[in-house]
Parts: C-alpha cells; structure tokens; sequence
C-alpha cells in the first residue's frame, strides 16, 4: 500500500483527506483514494501537453486550464457528490426512521428493528445500514458498525440519530423518544429547505429572462430595422 506512487507524492493527510470524502459519496463508489490521485494527476499532465502542443497559445492556456481541471476533478467527482448525496440521505431518512421507530416500539431489538426497516424499505439509507449489520455478521459489534457507519455519512442529522443509537446500545435506553425529535427536526429542515428553494424562484427567474426572453425580444424590435438594411 505505502509503495503506491500517491505516496511519494502526496502527504498522507491529503490521502486520508481523499479517502474520508470517497466514503462520504457512498457505498457504492468502491475507488482508493491513492488510485482517485494517481487519475487525476494523470489525467491533468496529459491535458496540460495535449493543450501546449495543439493550440497555438497553449504555453498560456496549458497551465491554467490543467490548475482548473484539477481542482473541479475533485469538485465534481466528490464534494458535488456529498452535497447531493445529503439531501438525497435526508429525504429518506424521514421515513426509514419513522419506520424504525414504529418498529422499535413493538418491544423488538435495535438489531431486530433494523433488519425488519432494511427488508421493507429500499433507498440508499437503507443500503448502508444493510451494510452495517453485515459487518456485525462478520464479526463487528453493532456499535463499532455504527460508529463505522457515521463515517460513511455526511448529514449531521442522521449521524445524531446512529450516535442515539450506540448510546441506547450501550446503556439500554429507550431510542424512540430522542429518534422522534430528530425526525421532528429533519421534517423541519426539510421545510426550510423547500422555503429556501421557492425564494431562489425569482432570481432563478430573472436570469433565464435575461438569458433568453430579452435577447428575443430585442430580435423582435430590431428586426424590420435588420431587415431594411438588409434589403438595400
């Protein structure tokens, strides 16, 4: 592992940096970190020759399109990844803890209600936790698995919602009532976020009519005068 070519030239800090954000993006995306920066530099040094050598201003152009290229690489592929990721989480998570609560309430295990939320409910929440209680299957204890969980989940809210849990694990609390609250607060958040999108309408508004509506329109006005030079 420490004789990749990554390690040489990156700190180990910026590999772990890499690393965290790659189990932010989910389960699903199964790239190394050391493999993620071996591409990226790769990939950029051939940008910045293929740019030098084909474009006539190219030693102006190679440098600053490969610094953009590397820097958005990681933009689009990871963090644009994470924000969505959130929400999408978020969403879910509204009714995957409904559920689970419900189920909790029945008088049946953490364990137990988990296995039954992740049969009846398909999503990406439900996925991690379906890859959590498969640690414990190999041989994890369920609140190592959790605690392995909130590293692989960038929404704050959820993880406050796996920390209830390890804790109620630990003490044998009751979870349904603090779980409540957070649903509480997730379904206020969501809110929030639905008023903040309906005030960006306007805006949003205001620049596809100045993208589009004005240009046509001034086509419009302009037009007989384009014509009658046209025409001469």
């Amino acid at each position: 592992m420490k004789n990749n070519i990554a390690y040489k030239i990156y700190r180990e800090k910026t590999i772990n940096k890499i690393d965290q954000k790659i189990k932010l993006s989910g389960v699903k995306n199964t790239i190394k970190a050391t493999s993620f920066l071996n591409i990226r530099l790769i990939l950029t040094i051939i940008i910045f020759i293929t740019i030098l050598l084909c474009f006539k201003h190219g030693y102006f152009l190679a440098p600053i399109c490969s610094i953009l290229f590397y820097f958005l690489f990681e933009y689009f592929l990871l963090d644009y990844q994470i924000k969505k990721r959130t929400i999408r989480l978020e969403k879910e998570a509204l009714f995957f803890f409904e559920v689970l609560a419900l189920t909790l309430e029945s008088g049946r295990s953490l364990k137990h209600a988990l296995d039954l939320t992740i049969a009846n409910i398909d999503s990406e929440l439900s996925l991690e936790f379906k890859k959590t209680l498969s640690e414990v299957t190999l041989g994890k204890s369920l609140k190592e698995a959790l605690q392995d969980m909130k590293k692989r989940i960038p929404s704050e809210a959820i993880n406050n919602n796996i920390l209830n849990m390890i804790e109620s694990h630990n003490f044998g609390n009751s979870i349904t009532d603090s779980m409540y609250n957070e649903i509480n607060f997730l379904r206020d958040k969501r809110l929030l976020d639905v008023k903040a999108e309906i005030g960006k309408l306007p805006t949003k508004v205001s620049v596809i009519s100045v993208i589009f509506f004005v240009p046509i329109m001034m086509l419009i006005i302009l037009a007989p005068v384009i014509i009658n030079y046209l025409t001469k």
